[in-house]
């Protein structure tokens, strides 16, 4: 075996210890830190009030940085659940060519089944499917003095994708991307005037710990 080709050997070996890590064996928990960026999608039915046509699309709700805490438990090297939280969150709500009509306060809870593709690895990517369960409160939306009303709660699907990447044993950087079917009826009186989609994409950096 000549030279250049032990060095090659020592190389690759290098790199592949460089790229092992503790993996998470069954019963492992987790907890991870986020920013979050919630954007939403805005998508809302056409719909008349105040003797105006409106378009669709026409409501807007603010999209905003919001904190995120999520504890996952590992069921099997590669098979976790996470739960995603934060605290209660206002968002401005707008139509076109009237303005602002308020905000409203939501909490956003997702529960995620994941599977990560590398256990052991100092890259560990990862892909979920979950619920969402968004708890809407402190409705203070009005147009022209009338009262408008949301549901209280909307359920739906949460698709995700992300890595993490071990600076530590039990230290990881984290990126992660959700979407999340959100929507609610909008009501004055008993009349619904629209339905908003919001349907917001969770864009997320932060830190992971294992325990």
């Amino acid at each position: 075996m000549n030279n250049s080709f032990r060095k090659l050997l020592l190389v690759v070996a290098a790199l592949g210890l460089a790229g092992t890590a503790f993996s998470a064996p069954a019963g492992t928990w987790g907890l991870r830190l986020r920013a979050t960026y919630l954007d939403t999608a805005n998508k809302s039915d056409a719909f008349s009030a105040l003797d105006i046509d409106f378009a669709a699309d026409a409501v807007s709700v603010q999209s905003k940085w919001i904190p995120e805490i999520d504890v996952s438990y590992w069921f099997t090297e590669k098979v976790a659940l996470e739960i995603v939280l934060t605290v209660p969150q206002k968002h401005d709500v707008y139509l076109e060519g009237v303005g602002k009509l308020g905000d409203f306060s939501h909490l956003p809870p997702c529960f995620m089944g994941q599977y990560h593709f590398a256990p052991g690895k100092a890259f560990q990517p990862y892909v979920g499917l979950g619920l969402n369960l968004t708890l809407i409160m402190d409705n203070h939306l009005s147009v022209a003095g009338v009262p408008l009303a949301l549901e209280n709660h909307s359920v739906g699907f949460a698709f995700q994708a992300g890595f993490d990447y071990e600076v530590s044993e039990r230290v990881r950087l984290n990126f992660d991307v959700k979407k999340v079917t959100l929507s609610s009826d909008v009501f004055a009186g008993e009349t619904r005037l629209t339905t908003a989609d919001l349907n917001p994409w969770l864009i997320s950096a932060g830190f992971a710990w294992r325990f």
